[in-house]
């Protein structure tokens, strides 16, 4: 069944900031035969993206966008109960955003669908140092370390993680995937700040970790010369998506 209809009516409540009538929309949804995890894909995750890009054209102001994301979070909260369990897989991850509503948001409806996936799913949000991090990845050794949604302020600290877990060498074979905020809006970012999978959306976040490989350390011979990483101009680290 087709969701367009549900999506325009849900963006529009979204924008006037009325609760009720967003609710009303996905109950209907649920009640004409939508499943919860295509609500979660189909509704809620464009939905999201949508508001994105209102507020970064300068369409919509910092208090609508403040308010129609924390209706889809209140609403991604209910909605979860409805969703499917798989039986569980025997994999990890372990997810971490940034501090932002909308960040937080989209990490946890990651957690959320991984979880019905069948994944053991660890969710730790946003504002935990990078060094409390690696001590949970150590801990829980997690198939995969989902970081989602940064500003491009906070590019620079992803790349210091990245590479704090790498040195550390604590969970070797585990990949890090990115998803959402700056780098869907930068072409290649990711693979910048040496990670090892990207999606751009809940689906393709899924899709990947299914398919993933654990993760080939680099062996390092002493004494080899090391190779020279190619540098790229600074503006693509600064100025995309700001």
């Amino acid at each position: 069944m087709s969701t367009e209809r549900f999506l325009e009516r849900y963006v529009g409540s979204l924008i006037d900031g009325e609760r009720q009538a967003c609710r009303d929309v996905l109950d209907e949804a649920i009640r004409t035969g939508v499943e919860a995890k295509t609500i979660y894909r189909k509704v809620i995750w464009p939905a999201l993206e949508t508001i994105d890009k209102l507020y970064r054209a300068d369409r919509i102001n910092v208090a609508t966008e403040h308010m129609a994301t924390r209706i889809s979070r209140t609403v991604a909260d209910q909605l979860q109960a409805y969703l499917p369990r798989q039986e569980a897989n025997g994999k990890r991850i372990l997810i971490t955003c940034a501090d932002g509503e909308p960040e937080e948001l989209g990490a946890q409806m990651c957690a959320d669908l991984f979880e019905s996936e069948g994944w053991q799913v660890f969710f730790i949000g946003g504002g935990v140092p990078n060094d409390e991090i690696l001590s949970v990845v150590g801990q829980l050794r997690p198939d995969i370390l989902l970081i989602f949604g940064t500003q491009p302020i906070g590019v620079a600290n992803v790349r210091k993680l990245i590479d704090l877990v790498r040195q550390v060498g604590s969970n070797p074979t585990m990949n890090i995937m990115l998803s959402g905020g700056v780098f869907n809006r930068a072409e290649d970012l990711w693979k910048e700040v040496n990670a090892d999978l990207f999606a751009a959306t809940a689906d393709e976040a899924l899709t990947m970790a299914a398919q993933a490989t654990p993760r080939v350390p680099q062996v390092v011979i002493p004494g080899a010369p090391k190779k020279r990483r190619r540098r790229r101009r600074p503006p693509l680290l600064v100025g995309a998506g700001a």
